[in-house]
């Protein structure tokens, strides 16, 4: 994480929450993250959809990827890159 707090930049994906009751289930292409992650609302995330943005501008930290998690979005943000090319 040291190599992550001394940018000035990071990756995001594009997320959304979900309903209560929703019953999504997430593509090949596409993660949710939970109470595992901190998070107090399911939340549906494109791994396929990621950007650059300051780290000045985001403004809540609401929870925290777990490690199998960060594993599972990596593994599909790679399969994403190699169906463009």
């Amino acid at each position: 994480m040291v190599r992550v707090e001394r940018r000035d930049r990071v990756v995001v994906l594009k997320c959304v929450s979900l309903r209560p009751g929703d019953t999504w289930q997430p593509g090949v292409l596409q993660a949710v993250l939970d109470s595992e992650d901190g998070l107090d609302v399911r939340t549906r995330c494109e791994c396929d959809l990621f950007f650059t943005v300051d780290k000045s501008k985001l403004t809540r930290k609401r929870g925290e990827v777990s490690w199998e998690r960060r594993r599972d979005i990596s593994r599909k943000m790679v399969l994403s890159l190699s169906l463009v090319g």
